[in-house]
């Protein structure tokens, strides 16, 4: 009898009836994520590119447009493992490079893209009516328009430059996360949390910026992880209509344009660069996969 009453059994006990640890909706979504394998290693090669992008002074073994036309048309080698180009540049550098110039276009615009249709996406699904249906209208109006169409001005009128290339981008990519914000905020605007909120005295912008916003982060993360690749996209398809950034700054575009017209010749002029940009391109996808997976398990 006394061994049942026992200190150690009554704890073991009350440890096997103990719930379990809660776990918090952030720790539960890493778990999700986690558990696919390409998401994270796609996680893995995304950081890799940024850090290759912004240390690309250092990683470089060459300058972009450091000419050598002694060594002009090597194929790979261990002096330039992606060879050279017409007059001898390096390619692997020109290569890290385009990258920095991509990511760069791609971030700078999604961050206009994500702050204008954040912003207008917002207040029109939490102000309703009128507001809802002007900047709503508005919207649609932008959205029928042709986006490559509107940049290919953009850049006309502005002119060249890494600047005026993501704020082209961004007139017209805003748009579907726009519309993503509003359709966030009316499905949360009106949850009792915020109901009471907004019964205690919250103001409008208070009930925004502390239920509302927080409460839309996972899909809005999901659109983003999308939204990179299409801008990187767009870019390159820009430089090939030679109103990219101005050379000798390197882009995609233009690497791969000059690699299909050699490509019989010198096939590893259009290898390399039309590899990693599909390598770049499919990482974001699979990240975002795993996003969309990891914040809506019920899909």
């Amino acid at each position: 009898m006394a061994a049942l009453n026992s200190p150690d059994r009554l704890m073991s006990d009350a440890d096997e009836s103990s719930p379990p640890p809660r776990i918090s909706y952030w720790g539960a979504v890493w778990r999700r994520f986690a558990s696919n394998r390409l998401a994270v290693l796609s996680l893995g090669f995304v950081i890799a590119m940024v850090l290759a992008a912004a240390l690309a002074d250092t990683i470089a073994p060459y300058g972009y447009n450091q000419i050598d036309l002694d060594n002009a048309y090597q194929p790979p080698s261990w002096r330039h493992i992606a060879g050279t180009d017409e007059v001898g540049r390096d390619i692997f550098s020109r290569l890290i490079f385009s990258l920095q110039t991509a990511l760069a276009v791609a971030f700078g615009a999604t961050v206009i893209s994500v702050a204008i249709g954040g912003l207008i996406g917002a207040v029109a699904g939490y102000a309703g009516g009128v507001v809802d249906n002007v900047l709503m209208r508005f919207t649609d109006v932008m959205y029928a328009f042709p986006g490559f169409l509107f940049s290919i001005i953009l850049v006309s009128v502005l002119g060249r430059g890494i600047v005026t290339i993501f704020i082209a981008i961004a007139a017209t990519s805003w748009v579907g996360f726009a519309r993503l914000m509003r359709a966030q905020v009316l499905s949360i605007k009106n949850l009792e949390y915020v109901e009471s909120a907004r019964a205690l005295g919250a103001t409008h912008r208070y009930a925004i910026r502390r239920y509302v916003l927080p409460n839309s982060f996972g899909p809005l993360i999901v659109a983003i992880a999308f939204m990179v690749p299409g801008l990187m996209m767009t870019e390159s398809a820009l430089s090939l209509l030679g109103l990219g950034v101005m050379p000798p700054r390197p882009s995609w575009g233009v690497l791969i344009q000059v690699g299909s017209l050699n490509f019989r010749a010198f096939p590893y002029q259009l290898t390399w660069p039309a590899a990693t940009f599909a390598l770049a391109l499919l990482s974001f996808t699979y990240l975002g996969d795993g996003l969309n997976d990891a914040f809506n398990p019920k899909e």
